[in-house]
């Protein structure tokens, strides 16, 4: 319809105002909610041909396109703006082309579809997933399913921090404290068995340091010079010269992790094309950086260090090698990057990381592009805010965090006691609703976290996100459920629908609403695409199941006696349920067929 008003008003200001108007002065946009209309058109361009007032002219045109275009049934002017209505017999027609099999994310195809490489997850060897890594992980894969649905080539990948200081204080806490435990010995999944011994590092690195400040050193330099770390530094040493000893017990313990992880992405139902491991794209980005060091590009320190000047860039200086040789996280990630092309010549690379790495992205494209890779302009930083509890933010040193493992199956406890509670799934067989209460645990996590604005911090509270009342997963989900009963039950009775819907069928001002609200999913999903927000599908499902359970509390469906008027609400509800279930795929989340 927006095409078809914008050549009946270009015509018309021809026609009325004797001039070419070129089609980026014609806005036209849906109606906002608190106004009468479904589509609006923005006067003030259009001032120059008519020479006259904003309300005159939307007056003017509003009067032509009456007379002239059938399906224009009544318009308002509201200062600068010309809101139309459009008849209900064109809402059914639209409807009609749903039904007769229209593909429901058609309009979402992009005319010019591009590689494009998510990372996401990002994790480190030393402890195991908790509720941040689940919001990145959420993210990440639901920008896959958005972006992929717009037709574009989407590579999940991953890069496993597995190298560094941080790994080695976990490989030196078992070596002195382990007493060779192992997660089959101990029945520690593995991951957290590696973690539980970064925290323990971490609490005799305090203690040591605490002793150091009582003797009468400074609390800074009692902390670089306490024996743990010490010992965590050389252990750094070793490993990146390879020393066998080391790198056995290296690889022992990320094997435990890397087991432990998988685990947990499966849970989550997340996965990933290619995995890429810090521990050879350093290697990568070290030569990358020496080549680039003779070239001129960079520069080398009295002490053998090796720097990139950005001040140019409006930046500052920024270590890409230390003196003794080992690397830093931007020495990886250029690595990765310039790997990463190679492999898939992407058009876009998009970092789902965490906003307190805003500047740490700033400088890698300064530095890829200083080193004339003229792809990093398609480096994109997806900036996302931070996940926080009612008591306030994690911490991983201290053990403070909310393990994903412990919340998965928190929330799919959560699950079955509240669907006990209200008697929902009663008379279900026991494995059928175990699957259910799984299906609804992690909707309710999911949802919860996506449909926040990816840009904002969040407080994640599970008891809120459980409710099958509200903007929540299982509302949502119950919502379809319900629809899927509709059929059912009309398979029981024998009852079937016509999808040749008559234009002339008596349809309210409900089912109206409702059809408008189901041509806007394609929009939504091409707006989610482009501003990377599947938060904007999350709440247009909300909106769509709200607005179907009014329509269904108040309007009969198997039971209307008027045949096209049972047809038209059976469809209604047919293309409600299809575009629930794609909008919640599209986050990740499974649609139960009963609850």
């Amino acid at each position: 319809m927006e095409i078809i008003l914008k050549s009946r008003i270009t015509e018309g200001l021809r026609i009325l105002y004797n001039s070419e108007v070129s089609d980026d002065l014609v806005q036209i946009h849906e109606t906002r909610k608190e106004f009468i209309g479904d589509f609006t058109l923005v006067v003030f361009p259009l001032l120059r041909f008519s020479k006259n007032t904003p309300e005159k002219t939307g007056e003017t045109i509003g009067r032509y396109l009456m007379d002239t275009f059938p399906s224009v049934t009544g318009f308002n002017v509201i200062k600068g703006f010309l809101n139309l209505e459009i008849s209900p017999s064109w809402w059914i027609s639209c409807f009609g082309g749903m039904l007769a099999g229209d593909d429901l994310l058609g309009k979402c195809r992009s005319d010019d579809p591009e590689t494009i490489l998510i990372e996401y997850s990002s994790p480190n060897t030393n402890k195991p997933l908790h509720l941040g890594h689940i919001r990145n992980n959420l993210l990440g894969f639901s920008l896959y399913r958005i972006l992929s649905a717009c037709g574009h080539r989407v590579i999940k990948t991953n890069i496993v921090n597995d190298r560094g200081i941080h790994i080695c204080k976990s490989m030196l806490a078992w070596q002195k404290y382990g007493k060779g435990e192992t997660p089959a010995k101990s029945g520690i999944k593995g991951d957290h068995l590696v973690g539980k011994y970064y925290v323990l590092f971490e609490r005799e690195y305090r203690k040591q340091a605490d002793v150091l400040i009582a003797d009468g050193m400074d609390p800074v330099e009692a902390k670089n010079n306490a024996p743990l770390l010490k010992e965590a530094r050389e252990m750094l040493v070793k490993w990146e010269a390879g020393d066998p000893e080391t790198m056995e017990l290296w690889n022992m313990m990320n094997s435990w992790v890397y087991e432990g992880f998988n685990e947990t992405y499966r849970k989550l139902g997340v996965d990933f094309d290619k995995i890429y491991y810090e521990s050879d794209t350093y290697k990568t980005g070290r030569d990358i950086i020496y080549n680039a060091l003779q070239e001129g590009l960079l520069h080398e320190n009295g002490d053998s260090s090796i720097w990139a000047d950005l001040t140019d860039e409006g930046l500052d200086q920024k270590l890409l090698l230390r003196s003794d040789g080992t690397a830093v996280y931007m020495t990886q990630d250029i690595g990765t990057a310039v790997l990463r092309h190679e492999e898939f010549g992407f058009d876009r690379c998009i970092y789902v990381v965490g906003n307190e790495q805003n500047y740490h992205f700033q400088v890698l494209k300064a530095i890829l592009k200083k080193m004339n890779y003229t792809w990093s302009e398609g480096l994109y930083h997806f900036s996302y805010g931070m996940v926080e509890l009612p008591e306030g933010r994690m911490k991983s040193r201290e053990g403070v965090i909310v393990d994903a493992d412990d919340l998965i199956a928190e929330m799919i406890e959560t699950a079955r006691e509240v669907s006990l509670e209200l008697g929902k799934l009663s008379d279900f067989p026991g494995n059928e609703k175990g699957e259910i209460y799984r299906k609804i645990g992690l909707a309710a996590l999911k949802y919860f976290i996506l449909k926040v604005d990816p840009k904002k911090n969040m407080t994640f509270n599970p008891a809120e996100s459980i409710d099958f009342n509200g903007n929540t997963g299982p509302f949502i989900q119950y919502t379809y459920a319900r629809i899927r009963s509709v059929f059912r039950k009309a398979e029981e009775a024998g009852i079937t629908f016509s999808r040749n819907i008559s234009l002339t069928v008596g349809a309210g001002a409900k089912e109206i609403q409702l059809i408008k609200l189901l041509r806007r999913f394609a929009f939504t999903v091409t707006e989610a695409a482009k501003t990377y927000s599947p938060a904007l599908i999350a709440n247009y499902c909300y909106d769509l199941a709200r607005e179907y359970n009014q329509f269904y509390h108040d309007f009969t469906i198997l039971g209307e006696t008027d045949q096209t008027v049972r047809d038209l609400r059976m469809g209604l509800s047919e293309i409600t349920g299809k575009v629930l279930s794609t909008g919640m795929l599209l986050l990740g989340i499974e649609m139960p067929e009963r609850m």
